[in-house]
């Protein structure tokens, strides 16, 4: 049977504040452009692999802003394996400092420390935003971690008001370099197989 792996970009096109600070990005790139890049990249890198399926929690196109209950229902009833929520941090106030912080459901059993370590050290090892966090492998009792039933997290993938980081989560290094992070988090925790190189056809010999 294969893995189901739900992807959720979160937040939406429109979603009032979500968005980089004008003054370190002039065109104000809001947050779910940034999540979503980075998640249709893990769905990219995700198909060298076999034996698994994508469950896309929020509105691909970003228009609607899909309630958490949804996303968390819509979860439940796909019953997904694992969740990743990706978003973009907040709170610098156009200070220096920021870096990547993965959150999980306080206490879960489900989604281990073991496993927030293991993911927070690949996203750092690809993309060395560590930042200056007291608690980059912090626990939240948000609404989609504590309401969707299989194992989930919630990365904030760098600060969209920090002047360190705002150029480094605009660039598509950055995105390239997050996503691959996730999906070898998400290969070896599944042990997902690469699909067989397609075979070349034999050329009659003359």
């Amino acid at each position: 049977m294969a893995i189901k792996i739900g992807i959720d970009c979160g937040h939406g096109l429109y979603t009032a504040g979500k968005r980089n600070l004008k003054s370190l990005d002039p065109k104000e790139t809001r947050e779910w452009v940034m999540n979503n890049k980075v998640g249709l990249r893990v769905i990219e890198l995700l198909k060298q692999y076999e034996g698994y399926e994508i469950v896309r929690l929020d509105d691909p196109t970003g228009k609607r802003d899909v309630p958490l209950a949804e996303r968390a229902k819509k979860a439940n009833d796909s019953k997904i394996d694992i969740l990743i929520s990706i978003h973009h941090n907040a709170g610098i106030n156009g200070g220096s400092g920021g870096g990547i912080v993965v959150f999980r459901y306080p206490n879960s059993t489900k989604f281990t420390k073991s496993m927030q370590k293991d993911l927070y050290d690949r996203l750092i090892k690809h993309t060395g935003l560590k930042g200056n966090r007291a608690t980059p492998l912090a626990e939240a009792n948000f609404q989609i971690l504590r309401q969707t039933t299989a194992p989930a997290v919630l990365i904030e993938n760098g600060f969209m008001d920090s002047r360190t980081d705002v150029p480094i989560i605009l660039s598509k290094s950055h995105v390239d370099k997050s996503a691959t992070a996730i999906t070898e988090f998400l290969v070896n925790h599944f042990k997902l197989k690469k699909k067989p190189a397609p075979t070349k056809p034999s050329t009659p010999k003359p």
